[in-house]
C-alpha cells in the first residue's frame, strides 16, 4: 500500500510551503488508488492528480467543495454528506454505509461514524490492502466504535488541528470539534496502533513544525507510539 499525501492543512487561514493545500491524501494499491477528501483549494486542480476514484469523508468546505464544478470521476460518500452536497454536479455518486464493507478499486474500505460536526455528519475509513490496514480520520472529536476501527491497524492517520489543547465544544449534549493530537496518540496506545501520521494541520503547526512536532514525538514517547507530522508530497509505503 502507498500513501500520498496530496494536501495536510486544515481549515485555516495559514499556509506554507509544506502545507498548502487542503487535507487530502491519496491510497494506491498495485498501481490503482482512490483519493480521499477533496477541499476548496482543490477546485480546478483535480487534473494535477487525475483521480480514478474519489471518497469523502464529510461535507465541510476543505474536504468537499473542491467538487463544487463536478468530479471526472465516481465519488463515494454516506448518504448524510450527499445531502450537504445536493446542489453539486457529481454525474456519479455512490452512498457508503456505515460499517458495510467496499471494494474500491482494489481497496477493502470501510466507514465508521465519527463525532466531529452537528451539521455536517462524518466519517473515518478503514482501509486494507494486501496485509496492510491504516485507518484514516481527519476531522474528529471520537470514533464512534473505536475498537472496531482500529483493531489490527498499522497505522492512524489522525486531525492535526490542535496539538495538547482541545477544541472540543458541546451544543445541547452533542460534541463538536477537534480532539488533540496528545488524545489520538493514548488512542493508538491502547489499542495496538504502533503508528500515528499527523495531518489535518492546524494553525499553531503550520506556524512552527519543527516545535509541533517535537512536542507531538515527545506525546507518542511517553505512550510508546511513533508519530511525525505530514506535509505536502509525503510519501510512504507499508508493505
Amino acid at each position: 500500500m502507498k500513501l500520498t499525501f496530496r494536501g495536510t492543512r486544515g481549515m485555516i487561514e495559514e499556509r506554507s510551503d509544506r502545507h498548502f493545500m487542503h487535507s487530502a491524501l491519496e491510497v494506491e494499491y498495485r498501481g490503482r488508488g482512490v483519493m480521499i477528501d477533496c477541499g476548496e483549494d482543490w477546485l480546478g486542480r483535480l487534473e494535477e492528480v487525475r483521480p480514478k476514484a474519489i471518497l469523502l469523508t464529510h461535507a465541510h468546505p476543505d474536504h468537499a467543495f473542491g467538487l463544487r464544478e463536478g468530479a471526472p470521476c465516481p465519488v463515494w460518500a454516506s448518504a448524510e454528506t450527499w445531502d450537504k452536497l445536493a446542489d453539486f454536479p457529481v454525474a456519479e455518486r455512490r452512498v457508503i454505509r456505515p460499517r458495510e464493507l467496499v471494494e474500491i478499486r482494489g481497496i477493502l474500505c470501510e466507514a465508521f461514524p465519527v463525532q466531529h460536526s452537528i451539521r455536517a455528519p462524518a466519517v473515518g475509513y478503514r482501509l486494507t490492502a494486501g496485509r496492510s490496514t491504516v485507518f484514516y480520520a481527519p476531522d474528529l472529536v471520537y470514533i464512534q466504535e473505536r475498537k472496531a476501527a482500529l483493531a489490527g491497524a498499522r497505522l492512524y492517520i489522525g486531525d492535526g488541528a490542535c496539538v495538547a489543547e482541545s477544541m472540543v465544544r458541546k451544543e445541547g449534549d452533542q460534541l463538536f470539534g477537534h480532539t488533540p493530537v496528545r488524545t489520538q496518540l493514548t488512542w493508538c496506545a491502547k489499542f495496538g496502533v504502533p503508528r500515528m501520521i499527523v495531518t489535518h494541520c492546524g494553525g499553531s503547526i503550520v506556524a512552527d513544525e519543527k516545535a509541533m512536532g517535537e512536542k507531538i514525538a515527545a506525546f507518542a514517547r511517553e505512550r510508546g507510539v511513533e508519530a511525525e507530522v505530514a506535509y505536502d508530497g509525503m510519501e510512504m509505503i507499508l508493505r
